[in-house]
């Protein structure tokens, strides 16, 4: 995401599970499946996201991110997706997090959609899903990032002929 001078405009949606499914899961209590654990003392909410690995010797990753916050309106340039596992955020901050994710199409990413995550939720990418970099907003926030480790290269960028403007 750069300062560049935008020229097509992309609206921010709130992220629900219905409209982000074609990118990935939503992860949030409300509407979970879920059950009692410990006695009762606990709820599991239970298989919220599909962890994806494949390519030579992979392994899943638990990582700790602290992400500086962007201010909207946001430039967007690129966007990136990885081809051998898929990326899940959480978020352990109250603040919002921008996900912009883009269909494939012959030639690279299409045109991008941006979403706004509402308190308590977080993403998990599909492998090989076009999407931003993590764009948190209003604060410094830290995240917990499930994703893939182990040898390949899990990195394709695209970059837009021309920016967008996200609001």
């Amino acid at each position: 995401m750069s300062g560049s001078t935008a020229t097509r405009e992309i609206r921010i949606q709130p992220l629900t599970r219905e409209a982000f499914q074609p990118f990935g899961d939503v992860i949030e209590v409300e509407g979970s499946s879920s059950f009692p654990i410990n006695h009762g003392m606990c709820t599991r909410y239970h298989d919220l996201a599909k962890v994806e690995t494949t390519g030579e010797n992979p392994r899943v990753l638990i990582s700790l991110l602290r992400g500086k916050p962007y201010d909207l309106p946001l430039t967007l340039t690129m966007v990136e997706r990885h081809p051998l596992g898929s990326q899940a955020f959480m978020p352990l901050s109250a603040h919002p997090l921008l996900v912009v994710v883009a269909h494939d199409l012959p030639g690279g990413a299409g045109d991008p959609i941006a979403f706004l995550t509402g308190p308590g939720q977080g993403v998990n990418i599909h492998r090989n899903i076009w999407h931003g970099i993590l764009t948190p907003l209003g604060g410094i926030s830290d995240f917990i990032v499930v994703d893939r480790g182990g040898d390949g290269n899990n990195l394709e960028e695209h970059f837009y002929p021309e920016p967008f403007i996200v609001r």
